[in-house]
Parts: structure tokens; C-alpha cells; sequence
């Protein structure tokens, strides 16, 4: 029922939004908020690399909303 409600969701940003830059933003979050998630329930911390990684991951997706033709401005 959650993927239903998300994808429901997600159709209506790409009403929006160009696909690519809609992806991006949805996967990042997700990855963003699945390792939050997992050091909140699980106890399971991300080392340096994987911070930085995140980080990286975060990066990308504002440089691709913020400075690229493919996203409305």
C-alpha cells in the first residue's frame, strides 16, 4: 500500500518536473533516509566513507536541480 501511495505521489511531481531531476531527488531522499532510518532503529552507523558518500549523493542532486537545462528553474 506505501509503494502505491509513493507512486501516486511521484506522478503527480512529474506533472512538474522532468523525469531525470525527479529521479534523482526520489532515489537520493530514499537512500538519505533509508540510512538514517537504519542508525535510528538499527543502530547501525555509517562510517566516514558512507557519510561522504551520502554527502556525494546529496551533492549530485542539488547540482543537477540547481545548474541544469534539464530542470525548470
Amino acid at each position: 500500500m506505501g509503494y502505491g501511495i509513493a507512486f501516486y505521489f511521484l506522478t503527480l511531481v512529474l506533472r512538474d518536473l522532468p523525469l531525470g531531476v525527479t529521479y534523482a531527488v526520489w532515489s537520493g531522499l530514499g537512500i538519505v533516509l533509508v540510512t538514517v532510518f537504519g542508525a535510528v532503529v538499527y543502530r547501525e552507523m555509517p562510517d566516514l566513507p558512507a557519510i561522504l558518500g551520502l554527502a556525494m549523493i546529496v551533492g549530485g542532486v542539488a547540482v543537477l536541480h540547481l545548474f541544469s537545462s534539464a530542470s525548470p528553474h
